[in-house]
């Protein structure tokens, strides 16, 4: 048995496969320090990776060799410090590991951490690690597609139900253009010399001769030609186009109302950032529905969702009817997996909570993979926590709730809303 390793360098020299080992082997520490960037830094400012750092005590590697052997006697010289059997303290901050808390001093030698950096790419995977969309053992999105048929233009070869006869004939008809093209100019230039001679020349029965005998041998060489030859023949080409039997849609529902802040904004745009990339980097077949909404709710762009500044009041209602309204008439739950995501501070007209309840529980509920709502809001729940807490107990595995309080929660609540789920 052969073994091929493939040892080809990166782009930056370094061996693709001993990279891949090393990050591996020292996955704990880089999941545990991708959270920790997580929770310090702006989740767009992902573009340069992360660095990491492992202590020097972690990458020792055991090493094997060979003793001195023998019986050795060693005479060790005394002090006026210490005596035998005397317990001697560890010294005060260690002596190396990078942790630059200890004083300065003449003595002593340690080894600093190992640090290295992780691309955008490997920051990512770690990141979105363990993650997934919930309840897709219903319909998966990897799962077979259908293929319909489609015209993909003309072949040379094909069945012969499918020939198309207008490009056979103009096929034919420009091959026999081209080939006896020169026969005619020749025919053309026999005739107009026949008609000369018997207007010039009538009585010159030889050279009148043989022009007709040369008009009849171009004519008969340009009918021996085929009308159709087996080059001409061009045939329909059909060819089969997948056509995805699963897909998915994510509705992003965010409050812009007055009674929401800058930093309560900026906190909803983040967790939706999040769930943006997680999405576009874990799923090729999905659509994502942008929803802002205060007492009335629209469907924009990405663009707009994340940077517009348009605000008002409060009636969250306004974004569920729209969103069941797109569901009706874009997304039909038989061909779709429908996901839901809302951020809100939780401030809502008080006669407009028992309506969400009523439109989520009979119009949205029943047709959703999964639902999630976040509420950004340091103080006590208000009304519409409380309703949706009853629609969590009625869908207890299609719905979701969660309450945010600083940015630093962001990353790990989007981990306990996504974590993956085994199959039952």
């Amino acid at each position: 048995m052969s073994y091929v390793i493939d040892r080809r360098l990166n782009g930056k020299n370094k061996s693709t496969v001993n990279r891949q080992r090393f990050l591996r082997r020292y996955r704990e520490h880089i999941k545990k320090a991708v959270e920790e960037a997580v929770s310090r830094r702006s989740i767009m400012d992902m573009e340069h990776g992360e660095q990491i750092s492992i202590p020097g005590r972690d990458i020792d590697e055991p090493v094997l060799h060979h003793g001195r052997g023998g019986k050795q006697t060693i005479v060790h010289p005394g002090n006026k410090e210490f005596t035998a059997g005397e317990h001697i303290p560890r010294p005060q901050g260690g002596a190396g590991g990078g942790g630059g808390r200890g004083k300065a001093g003449n003595s002593g030698e340690g080894m600093d951490e190992f640090v290295f950096q992780i691309t955008q790419e490997e920051f990512l995977e770690f990141m979105f690690e363990d993650l997934e969309l919930p309840n897709l053992v219903k319909r998966h999105l990897t799962g077979a597609d259908t293929f319909k048929t489609v015209r993909a233009g003309i072949a040379n070869e094909g069945n012969p139900s499918r020939i198309n006869i207008v490009r056979t004939l103009r096929s034919a008809h420009a091959r026999r253009i081209a080939l006896t093209g020169s026969s005619r100019a020749l025919l053309r230039e026999a005739q107009k010399e026949l008609a000369r001679l018997k207007v010039e020349e009538p009585d010159n029965f030889t050279d009148i001769q043989e022009v007709e005998q040369e008009i009849e041998r171009l004519k008969a060489r340009i009918n021996r030609l085929p009308f159709l030859d087996t080059f001409d023949l061009k045939y329909n080409l059909l060819v089969k186009q997948p056509n995805p039997s699963s897909k998915a849609v994510m509705f992003c529902l965010m409050d812009v109302s007055g009674s929401m802040t800058q930093a309560t904004k900026d906190i909803a745009k983040r967790f939706f950032i999040l769930l943006y990339l997680f999405l576009k980097r874990n799923y090729d077949r999905i659509e994502v529905v942008f929803i802002r909404h205060h007492t009335s709710a629209r469907e924009v762009d990405e663009e707009e969702f994340f940077y517009s500044r348009e605000t008002g009041g409060t009636i969250v209602s306004s974004a569920l009817k729209l969103m069941q309204e797109i569901m009706a008439e874009r997304y039909p739950a038989s061909d779709w997996n429908i996901y839901a995501a809302q951020a809100s501070d939780g401030d809502n007209w008080n006669d407009d909570s028992p309506i969400c309840r009523e439109i989520l529980s009979k119009q949205i509920m029943p047709h959703v993979q999964y639902y999630t709502y976040v509420e950004i809001t340091p103080r006590e729940h208000q009304a519409l926590w409380y309703e949706y807490e009853r629609i969590g107990e009625a869908f207890a595995d299609t719905f979701a709730q969660q309450q945010l309080v600083s940015a630093g929660d962001i990353y790990p609540v989007f981990r306990e809303l996504f974590q993956r789920r085994l199959a039952t």
